[in-house]
């Protein structure tokens, strides 16, 4: 039996994430639900593109995605299924999927139509899952759906390049637990314009001049330790996603704090790369 995966903004104070697991197991039994996020901030999709291109590559081929961000059914805003990458999607056509779609093209799409026998002001539980448990019986989107070409695009995770390739304008998409703020500048875009150039990111009124590969790496230990660098100094990395982060050293949102906060980086705030 496939996996399904569930990634809402729903949070865990009500009872919509036990009503939609319940009925996946009224539905089959033996189904195996992992919770990727509940926490995404309330209909935002940018955040929950970035969780959902990180999260859904640790899973194994077949699984099955619902996304319920934003999935209320409406004329702008029609609800797709589609296999990429050997996965599984479901979710609303708000851009959502953009980001995976960008780097790896789908092998097939469509526009779910069964809403006409399911009166529902709740389509993550009433059409999601319906779709997903089809999925994972076996069951073909075409079934489902008619076959589409394309996806709506999420134009704010686009990064801009200048027509002389001199710098890179990109935007906060993602603020993590940490206080940690991620941009949506890839490390392959980078090296693609920058071509080994120096450069000075700016953000806010910080500047940087290195960008580091992990955290520990800004650290010198060949120092004595009461003259390292300290919780609270700022960096720029490249994180675990391969994505531009600007993050506080040790951060503790209770005690420190976070880029987010320390820095005035929030989500959709600019940052430029400018390559000399």
């Amino acid at each position: 039996m496939s996996i399904i995966t569930l990634t809402t903004d729903f949070g865990t104070k009500d009872h919509f994430v036990g009503s939609v697991k319940g009925t996946i197991y009224s539905e089959l039994a033996d189904a195996r639900i992992v919770d990727i996020s509940h926490q995404i901030a309330p209909f935002n999709i940018t955040e929950t593109a970035y969780i959902l291109k990180n999260a859904y590559k640790g899973f194994p081929d077949g699984s099955i995605h619902i996304i319920g961000v934003d999935s209320e059914l409406n004329e702008e805003n029609k609800h797709i299924a589609l296999k990429l990458d050997n996965h599984y999607f479901i979710c609303a056509n708000n851009g959502v999927i953009s980001l995976l779609t960008a780097e790896i093209k789908p092998e097939k799409i469509v526009e779910i139509n069964i809403h006409d026998r399911v009166e529902t002001s709740f389509p993550v539980l009433d059409i999601f899952v319906k779709v997903a448990c089809h999925i994972a019986r076996g069951g073909t989107l075409e079934v489902i759906g008619k076959v589409i070409s394309d996806v709506k695009k999420l134009i704010e995770l686009q990064p801009f390049i200048s027509s002389d390739n001199t710098s890179i304008s990109g935007n906060i998409i993602y603020i993590d637990n940490y206080g940690n703020s991620i941009s949506n500048i890839s490390k392959k875009l980078f090296q693609e314009v920058g071509k080994g150039r120096n450069f000075e990111i700016t953000a806010n009124r910080y500047t940087f001049k290195k960008i580091y590969s992990k955290y520990s790496e800004f650290v010198d230990f060949s120092v004595p330790k009461e003259i390292r660098q300290k919780e609270g100094s700022r960096l720029a990395l490249f994180n675990s996603a391969n994505y531009l982060e600007i993050a506080i050293y040790r951060s503790n949102l209770n005690t420190v704090g976070g880029a987010a906060s320390l820095l005035g980086l929030n989500y959709r705030d600019k940052l430029t790369i400018n390559f000399i």
